[in-house]
């Protein structure tokens, strides 16, 4: 598929922004997505994002990093922090922006013989999951690159409050159909997943984790832990 946020995140690094990013999904008209917000220095991070990186400890493995902001604040914080991205275009952004340590790689496929204290995934960086089947892999997963007293720290949303006039599928309600539009070129749909906190939970709780929430929003946006 197409690296269009990646191709986008570039540009605007670049300064060669001419055009948009919009999101598609089932649920109306497409949606720009500005590229600054994937550039924020720490002050212009939500509450949520500010709560999140307090929760990291020790050695950081953040996933889905995009241009690096949240690699940037934690290494900024004195903590080792490697940056885990699958799109290679935001990597060369973040090794250009002073990100120390840059993994172009996809999570699922992503092995280390080093274990990590925290695993960090900002901004729905959970929705790369796609359906709950996937996310319960995402777990066994992490499982794997995480120290025996590690944590999944990260963030979603319930979108319930989109159906409210509507008939909820019979998926889960939260495994969405989305696409990425940039200039000219479209790509083609994928599945994007936001998870509600009870839906979270029962899926945690079966593979082992317990879940604290650190924070929530009155925008049905919600922070996580997940620790064994």
């Amino acid at each position: 598929m197409t690296d269009l946020p990646g191709l986008a995140i570039k540009d605007f690094y670049e300064k060669k922004l001419k055009s948009k990013l919009y999101v598609h999904d089932q649920f109306g008209p497409k949606v720009e997505m500005p590229i600054s917000m994937y550039f924020r220095n720490e002050v212009e991070m939500p509450e949520l994002e500010d709560v999140a990186l307090e929760n990291c400890e020790g050695r950081v493995l953040d996933v889905g990093a995009g241009a690096g902001s949240h690699a940037l604040a934690l290494q900024v914080k004195g903590l080792d922090v490697s940056a885990l991205e699958i799109s290679p275009a935001a990597c060369e952004v973040m090794k250009s922006r002073g990100v120390k340590d840059v993994i172009c790689s996809d999570f699922f496929k992503f092995n280390s013989e080093e274990k990590y204290d925290t695993i960090l995934l900002l901004m729905n960086g959970i929705g790369l999951c796609g359906t709950i089947e996937n996310l319960k892999t995402f777990l066994k997963k992490a499982e794997e690159l995480l120290n025996e007293d590690g944590r999944l720290v990260f963030d979603s949303s319930d979108t319930i409050y989109m159906y409210e006039h509507d008939i909820l599928p019979e998926r889960y309600y939260g495994e969405v159909e989305c696409a990425y539009s940039y200039k000219n070129l479209k790509t083609d749909f994928f599945k994007w997943l936001y998870i509600d906190q009870d839906k979270l939970r029962e899926v945690a709780h079966e593979l082992g984790w317990e879940m604290k929430v650190l924070f929530e929003d009155n925008h049905y946006q919600y922070l996580v832990e997940l620790k064994k």
